[in-house]
C-alpha cells in the first residue's frame, strides 16, 4: 500500500503536471471504436466527446477506414489549470474493413460526441440468395 501511495504522489508531482494523464506522456490518445456489420452495411462508431465535427477527418483507402483529428485544449480566462485528465492532441485510427464497400455511398453523422460512419457493402460483398433449380 505504501509503494502505491509513493507512486501516486510521484505522478502528482509538478514534474508530471504538464503532461496531463501519465499515459499521454508515452502515447497519443486513441478514441474507442466499435465496428459491426449487417447484410447491407459496415458501421463504425467512434467516441469523440468534446470535439467539433470540423476537427474530424474521415478517409477510405484500399479497404482501410481512417479516422483522424485533433482535440484542442480549451482556453481559460487566465485561470491556472490544477488538474487535466482529458486527452488532447492529434489522433489517428485505422481499421481494415472486413468486406469491400461502395466508397461513393459512405456517409457519416456526428451527434452528442459519437461519430457514426456507415459504409454500404459493395454488391459483390452482399449475401446472395441462390434459388434451387
Amino acid at each position: 500500500m505504501s509503494l502505491r501511495d509513493d507512486l501516486n504522489s510521484l505522478f502528482e508531482s509538478p514534474f508530471w503536471s504538464g503532461f496531463g494523464r501519465a499515459g499521454q506522456l508515452f502515447s497519443a490518445w486513441s478514441p474507442a471504436l466499435d465496428l459491426y456489420q449487417n447484410n447491407d452495411n459496415v458501421v463504425a462508431i467512434v467516441e469523440l466527446p468534446g470535439m467539433r465535427k470540423e476537427d474530424i477527418e474521415i478517409s477510405l483507402h484500399d479497404g482501410t477506414l481512417i479516422i483522424s483529428g485533433e482535440r484542442r485544449r480549451e482556453t481559460s480566462n487566465g485561470e491556472k489549470t490544477e488538474c487535466t485528465e482529458r486527452y488532447i492532441g492529434k489522433f489517428r485510427r485505422s481499421i481494415t474493413l472486413p468486406v469491400r464497400v461502395d466508397a461513393n455511398r459512405v456517409s457519416a453523422a456526428y451527434q452528442d460526441g459519437i461519430l457514426t460512419v456507415t459504409l454500404p457493402k459493395a454488391e459483390e460483398a452482399k449475401p446472395k440468395q441462390i434459388p434451387v433449380g
